[in-house]
């Protein structure tokens, strides 16, 4: 679906390389390759986790989400933070930044 609105939608067409279009001709050995890796590669002392990932938004928060329950945690105390008064100089006057460094707002 994504190289498919790559190639129907002109705003996309520049992210179809023609290493995309390579890979999906050589999707089955890829894929082969992977699992091949993952047999050989994935135990108990350093696992491989899967991500699906159709829905990219929901893939990495997944991610996280899993990544987070892998270990224990809990809320540690932390002191109060005190803002201290802001020190003003009467001889200090601050200088104008010059408008051609300043980047538009343009939102």
């Amino acid at each position: 679906m994504r190289f498919l609105g790559r190639i129907h939608d002109p705003l996309k067409q520049w992210k179809l390389s023609p290493m995309d279009l390579e890979s999906r001709r050589r999707w089955e050995d890829y894929t082969r390759a992977k699992e091949i890796m993952l047999e050989r590669t994935h135990i108990a002392e350093a696992p491989w986790w899967i991500v699906q990932a159709v829905d990219k938004k929901k893939a990495r928060l997944n991610c996280i989400r899993h990544l987070l329950d892998q270990f224990e945690y809990s809320e540690i105390e932390r002191p109060a933070v005190v803002l201290p008064e802001r020190v003003r100089h009467a001889d200090y006057s601050r200088n104008r930044v010059p408008s051609e460094i300043v980047v538009p707002e343009v939102y």
